[in-house]
């Protein structure tokens, strides 16, 4: 077998192996499930005291004295939503209200603010990255480790490259920027700046010529 035979059967047979390791990262269809440690935002119309963002307690309430009485924890949100309004009736009978669920997500590695951030369902990796302020000038986003649960997956989300610019966060994902290696300053900041500076300048220089 020739080299190039072999790198195409190693090739075809990591392929698989790649698209079975994103399915891990694919949320399931249908409603997430609340965990102890989310945030549960509720938004009742007209009733600013009803509303709010409600951390979900260890035993699967909501830390709050009207929203005590809901178990939450492990439900599919349509269920929490029709409980909720059996509460909410007693105080307006069918006043309409929104459900988010928040999660907590850390982003660290090479980013500008790593912490632990509270975001809204449906927020993408590259979009939690951001709200950390984004990668630094040693920030890898060709190579992000996300860590969910008891899996571990590297994926890429550099310019260009939209396999997983899509999928989202789940409650208790870890998200770290690896750093670039062989870092040079010149090279990969300087030059660039320069390079940027020179095209403003020389577009300047047109504008005023005209």
């Amino acid at each position: 077998m020739t080299v190039w035979a072999r790198r195409l059967v190693a090739i075809l047979l990591m392929a698989p192996l790649g698209a079975a390791s994103a399915q891990r990262l694919v949320r399931p269809a249908g409603d997430p499930a609340l965990r102890p440690g989310d945030v549960l935002r509720i938004n009742v119309w007209r009733h600013p005291e009803l509303s709010g963002d409600f951390v979900v307690a260890p035993d699967s309430t909501l830390v709050d004295p009207v929203y005590q009485v809901v178990r939450v924890a492990g439900a599919p949100l349509a269920v929490v939503r029709e409980r909720l309004r059996a509460v909410l009736s007693t105080y307006e009978q069918g006043v309409p209200f929104v459900l988010e669920p928040v999660f907590p997500v850390t982003v660290a590695g090479e980013v500008r603010q790593p912490n632990l951030y509270r975001l809204p369902e449906g927020t993408t990796f590259a979009q939690a990255i951001a709200q950390a302020g984004g990668p630094t000038e040693l920030g890898r986003l060709n190579k992000v480790q996300v860590i969910r649960r008891d899996s571990t997956m590297v994926i890429n989300l550099g310019s260009g490259y939209l396999k997983y610019e899509r999928l989202t966060i789940a409650s208790g994902d870890q998200i770290l920027v690896e750093r670039r290696p062989n870092f040079n300053f010149l090279r990969d900041a300087l030059y660039p700046l320069a390079s940027l500076t020179a095209a403003v300048a020389a577009v300047l220089a047109y504008s005023r010529q005209r």
